[in-house]
């Protein structure tokens, strides 16, 4: 059996890769925000659940937790730079869907913009938040999800993440995917 050396470090967070998500909230135009988000994830499938980590200083903070509502909008290759951007601007000084060229539109069930440049926009409404921390988790309901018809296959109505280009986040960088190595079950699928 080969001989494995592993240093000990203390306890940190280098769980990589991770999601680079626009999180879209605001009630009125004039509170519109977005801002970047990797501490994101899926929680539950029924009822449909997931969670944002944010930082209490964070300007969208605030208008999330007044508002009880967001929207996570996943990222590609498109929406990298914005992406990058939306998370080292605040929001208290500029207005970043101007500044990045996004669109805002009214989500169709929560009150807070989705991007429409956005593959996949998904609605939230916070059921909990747990203090943390540095972080504070919105623990959430999803709602509504609105898919970008580009990427929904005619014949089967599912939608091909595959081909949005999507981009993940690690340890201070941003990646492309890479090319899929297997699939759910394919460790004990028979082969022909």
């Amino acid at each position: 059996m080969p001989e494995f050396k592993k240093e000990q470090w203390k306890p940190g967070t280098l769980i990589y890769p991770l999601p680079a998500v626009l999180v879209s909230c605001g009630k009125f135009k004039d509170e519109y925000n977005v801002f970047t988000v990797s501490w994101v994830g899926t929680l539950c499938t029924d009822p449909a659940m997931c969670y944002i980590s944010v930082r209490k200083s964070r300007h969208s903070y605030d208008i999330i937790k007044k508002n009880m509502e967001f929207v996570i909008n996943i990222t590609n290759e498109d929406l990298a730079k914005a992406t990058d951007w939306c998370g080292v601007k605040s929001g208290a000084d500029v207005n970043k869907f101007e500044e990045m060229g996004l669109t805002p539109v009214k989500a169709s069930i929560v009150d807070a913009p989705i991007i429409a440049e956005s593959p996949l926009s998904i609605e939230c409404r916070v059921k909990q938040i747990v203090e943390l921390g540095s972080h504070d988790m919105f623990i959430a309901n999803v709602v509504n999800i609105q898919a970008d018809e580009r990427y929904i296959d005619e014949a089967t109505g599912a939608f091909k993440l595959n081909e949005a280009k999507l981009i993940a986040y690690s340890h201070g960088h941003y990646y492309k995917l890479g090319e899929e190595i297997g699939k759910f079950g394919w460790s004990v699928q028979k082969k022909k």
